[in-house]
């Protein structure tokens, strides 16, 4: 029995979330050896109870993708350490020195941090990662005419296995969640989504989403080869946020690369924020273009209001004005990574077990602080019926959020 002082707890958040939206969406970008972030972002979800019902996903992302789809509620954080354990390993068994150690020293400093970051990223390049990637050999350089599938400095076809082993492919397709994952077509370079609402999803639709040219090769997905999504965009946003019919969405979008980063001082530097840069614009645009379009939509809805009941059955810009407004509402929930002091220009392959612990426990901290803040999760309530929230971001409790008055007379 409920007593008084039960009466007054607020509801928890899988029930604000479950009542308020009809999609639930986790949002994965590619970012590589970073991905353990987005691991310990969806272990903070599970502990409240919020499971997503749409997940998306692309390059690194689509391969955390598979796991979290592929495995019940209750099994998915285990499937994904184990996952994330497994290819953290070297693909040869060689090791200097004894695992406990290197945890040890990894932890004295910084110093020791990037050491040991310096030290995983060259064995990434030159011994493989365990049930992920290996060195060809001989290398792919010269004259020779290579076949598009061996046409890389790695091969990824241990991936398929791994896969297999981590993800259930029944259940990906038919568990009730919607999964999706995008990938570029090498021959068009056009961006294509594999969505489990529309074809059976194998392991192929995910190892070619993150299939990074020149490092892994293309795959063959029903005679045609594709390369990593993030090469046209790095995150599947638009495809979540563009669904009709239109739903009343929160997306819970997991970014690996910051817009937002210091100015460089030395050429890694300058290597490494050409990288946030590149793959972190696409997140930015996606928002500012829906909260516009929102607006749009949502202003043609107010004004249809005033429009006569015979004008809106028989005039035909009426009725095309009808489908494209809208009374729903969109949340996007950012999670965004943010460098380590010890972190270079190559953080994105530097597949060590001590760094993807360290990226797994910054994920769990950032959306423990973001979820310290229901009021977030609420659906908007601004003309546009859009918000957008960043833990990081200086007033983010405002960030996309109100703006008004109608977007401030439409300049938006």
């Amino acid at each position: 029995m409920a007593t008084p002082s039960d009466q007054n707890l607020p509801p928890p958040l899988s029930e604000i979330v479950s009542q308020h939206y009809e999609t639930v969406a986790l949002v994965l970008q590619g970012g590589g050896a970073l991905g353990s972030y987005q691991a310990g972002v969806y272990e903070g979800l599970a502990e409240v109870g919020i499971h997503p019902n749409w997940v998306a996903g692309i390059s690194i992302g689509a391969l955390n993708t598979a796991i979290i789809a592929g495995n019940a509620p209750e099994k998915r954080v285990d499937a994904l350490k184990q996952f994330w354990a497994l290819i953290c390993q070297p693909a040869s068994p060689l090791n200097f020195w004894p695992a406990a150690l290197e945890t040890q020293l990894f932890g004295i400093s910084d110093s020791f941090r990037q050491a040991f970051s310096s030290w995983y990223a060259t064995r990434a390049l030159v011994d493989g990662q365990k049930g992920f990637f290996t060195p060809r050999f001989p290398p792919p350089v010269g004259p020779r005419t290579l076949d598009v599938a061996s046409a890389s400095y790695y091969d990824t076809r241990a991936l398929k296995g791994t896969l297999e082993r981590f993800a259930d492919f029944d259940r990906i397709n038919h568990g009730g969640m919607r999964v999706c994952v995008g990938a570029a077509n090498v021959a068009t370079g056009n961006l294509t989504f594999f969505d489990n609402a529309h074809l059976a999803l194998r392991p192929e639709h995910f190892m070619a989403s993150g299939a990074l040219p020149p490092g892994f090769p293309a795959v063959e997905v029903d005679g045609q080869f594709y390369w990593d999504g993030g090469l046209i965009s790095n995150t599947p946003l638009s495809e979540v946020l563009g669904q009709t019919p239109r739903r009343d969405t929160l997306a819970f979008q997991v970014d690996l690369w910051s817009a937002q980063g210091a100015l460089p001082s030395n050429m890694g530097q300058v290597d490494d924020r050409a990288k946030d840069i590149q793959y972190s614009s696409r997140t930015r645009a996606v928002t500012d273009n829906v909260r516009r379009t929102q607006l749009l939509r949502r202003t043609l809805r107010e004004v249809l209001r005033h429009v006569s009941p015979e004008a809106l059955e028989n005039d035909t810009w009426c009725k095309i004005a009808a489908r494209m407004s809208t009374d729903k509402r969109y949340n996007v929930v950012q999670l965004i990574y943010k460098d380590k002091p010890y972190e270079n220009q190559f953080k994105d392959f530097q597949f060590g077990y001590n760094t993807m612990l360290d990226h797994w426990a910054t994920g769990l901290a950032d959306i423990r602080e973001t979820l310290a803040h229901p009021e977030w999760l609420d659906l908007p309530e601004n003309e546009a019926g859009f918000a957008s929230r960043d833990v990081h971001a200086p007033s983010s409790s405002d960030r996309l959020g109100p703006k008004s008055s109608a977007e401030r007379e439409a300049g938006i």
